[in-house]
């Protein structure tokens, strides 16, 4: 199995029969990996009837794992296992997991995890588009960026920069101007993936 492109870009399948885990999913993915392309899947049958070995990864719930045995376990370095329970005894030792039943911030804190083991610290990935590789924001900025993926509010951040809570509100405005991101957890993403903050710190 070797995966396809889609304009260069590396294919992702999530199989899941709950759409609504599988919207969000989709969209955590796309942030984390703005590089790729995901196709999403209610049932196995039609991840199966749209060429399967087209994937580089496939997300797929626990059940259509346990019904399609056969099938993933020729691909366990490429399928993660899409858990309600984050117990290791309740999931199968032969995948890797990532339980979606879970707080946002843990749940992108873990994808971005199985991001970077999976993927050597993101040396197998192809390199992202120049404009994402490009530097946006200003050394005050990503000061200020790396502070709030820390949780901490306002004021706090203008006490360790020694700067007025107008300042820090200012950088956050053109932080979210200048990234197109509004959500902590999108701006989290962002950070953790450029290298601004370490994700033992999130």
């Amino acid at each position: 199995m070797n995966g396809s492109m889609n304009n260069g870009r590396p294919l992702m399948a999530i199989v899941n029969s709950n759409m609504l885990a599988t919207i969000g999913l989709k969209q955590l993915l796309q942030h984390v990996m703005p590089i790729i392309t995901i196709e999403t899947f209610a049932s196995f049958e039609e991840l199966e009837s749209n060429n399967a070995d087209r994937f580089f990864h496939y997300f797929v719930e626990t059940s259509i794992v346990l019904a399609h045995r056969q099938f993933f376990i020729e691909r366990r370095r490429h399928t993660i296992v899409l858990t309600i329970s984050d117990d290791p005894d309740k999931q199968l030792s032969e995948f890797h997991g990532l339980c979606i039943n879970q707080p946002e911030k843990e749940l992108i804190k873990d994808l971005l995890l199985l991001v970077q083991h999976a993927h050597g610290k993101g040396q197998n990935l192809p390199p992202a588009p120049k404009a994402l590789c490009t530097k946006i924001l200003s050394d005050r900025e990503i000061e200020v960026l790396a502070l709030i993926c820390q949780g901490l509010i306002n004021k706090e951040i203008a006490d360790r920069l020694n700067i007025s809570m107008t300042t820090v509100i200012t950088h956050r405005k053109n932080i979210t101007e200048k990234l197109g991101l509004k959500s902590v957890s999108a701006l989290t993403i962002y950070a953790v993936m450029h290298g601004y903050v370490d994700i033992d710190k999130i």
